[in-house]
């Protein structure tokens, strides 16, 4: 199979994550539930997972929280700095993990439209938007639909300067894209374990810019067990239950994978592979390929067939082998933004693992399937 759906999940992943995976199951219980062996390998494991998290991503250790995705940490920073029929700026680009919360708290929306991998226009809607009053800004890093890198860096100054709190949604981004909590000053980072990371499904990071998030789960910490409330502290604060201690093994594998790989690298690799992609499609009769100048955009990459849904190119190309993605990928509003909510499009998503060669056999298969149109 030629796995190039990435943006989903990382598929092909350094094989330490696996052999970390099964030495978990047998090797460690839970941090904080005992003295004995099995706990104290799970305590050095979560800590030492903690503390790359903070080293690649400018986060003191303690205030990175194991979650079990980026939607689950998405909620908690949501959650806390939203009320009910409170105020949101959001980029026109945004996940339902964003989109979705905002409006079950029946959220005042405000979006900040801006044409398609035109990052100087999308920074001028966030400082029309952004006024006092705004309870959070919430911005994705990169869309998960095109690869559009949103200019975050701009964004963020923006929050500093008119004292707004701001999340980011860094799906895509991490473990691409250089992101420090610390450079940022945002109030929240939130990131999958299973896509950039290189990380079992099932675990996430929510880097946390101050203290008094609000939980979403309540229960054991292994902390403070006498009182009758959630500890004050982080990260128990907002780790009640039992950790996926499998999970945070192969996550730190995964981060130290990329560490060892550098972002530089899987970054230029992504896009050397993005470009040759979009450059091949334009060649297709009838392919419309939604690519961005240099810089403007990571390993994701949408087109859309004349006289074919798209659903049926994902099927086909699966049929051949080749694993995309097809739809409106759980970001209708992106896709209004962009103009393609009619249809959606086809993804193609890269990683570390893809190869020159299966772009190639991308594209000959939808150049085959073009021909056949009608």
């Amino acid at each position: 199979m030629i796995y190039l759906d990435s943006a989903a999940t990382t598929l092909q992943k350094p094989p330490q994550v696996a052999r970390a995976c099964a030495w978990a199951v047998s090797s460690l219980s839970t941090p904080g539930r005992g003295s004995h062996p099995a706990a104290a390998r799970a305590a050095r494991t979560a800590y030492r997972c903690r503390a790359l998290v903070g080293e690649l991503f400018g986060c003191p250790a303690e205030r990175v929280i194991f979650t079990f995705n980026a939607t689950h940490g998405l909620n908690i920073a949501i959650k806390s700095l939203v009320p009910p029929g409170g105020r949101a700026v959001i980029s026109g680009y945004e996940h339902n993990a964003v989109t979705r919360p905002l409006h079950g708290l029946g959220a005042r929306i405000a979006v900040a439209e801006a044409p398609l991998f035109d990052r100087s226009a999308m920074l001028r809607s966030f400082e029309r938007l952004v006024v006092p009053g705004t309870d959070a800004v919430i911005c994705t890093h990169v869309s998960n639909v095109f690869g559009f890198a949103l200019p975050v860096e701009e964004i963020a100054a923006l929050c500093r300067w008119r004292g707004v709190p701001f999340i980011v949604d860094a799906s895509q981004s991490a473990g691409v894209l250089p992101l420090s909590l610390e450079e940022l000053g945002a109030t929240f980072i939130a990131m999958p374990g299973h896509k950039g990371l290189y990380g079992p499904q099932g675990t996430g990071l929510l880097l946390c810019g101050r203290e008094d998030a609000v939980p979403l789960l309540e229960g054991g910490t292994g902390s403070a067990s006498a009182q009758p409330m959630m500890p004050d502290f982080l990260p128990d604060r907002l780790e009640a239950g039992t950790h996926n201690m499998t999970g945070v093994a192969g996550l730190l594998e995964g981060l130290r994978f990329v560490q060892r790989t550098g972002l530089r690298r899987i970054r230029e690799h992504e896009a050397k592979l993005t470009a040759a992609a979009a450059a091949r499609l334009r060649r297709v009769p009838g392919a419309q390929v939604f690519s961005g100048p240099l810089g403007s955009q990571t390993g994701v990459l949408s087109f859309r067939l004349a006289g074919l849904e798209c659903e049926a190119v994902g099927e086909a190309l699966a049929q051949r082998g080749i694993a995309v993605r097809a739809g409106l990928h759980c970001a209708p509003l992106a896709h209004r933004t962009a103009g393609t909510f009619e249809t959606g499009t086809v993804r193609v998503s890269f990683s570390a693992f893809n190869h020159l060669r299966e772009v190639e056999a991308l594209t000959a298969a939808v150049a085959g399937l073009a021909s056949r149109r009608g």
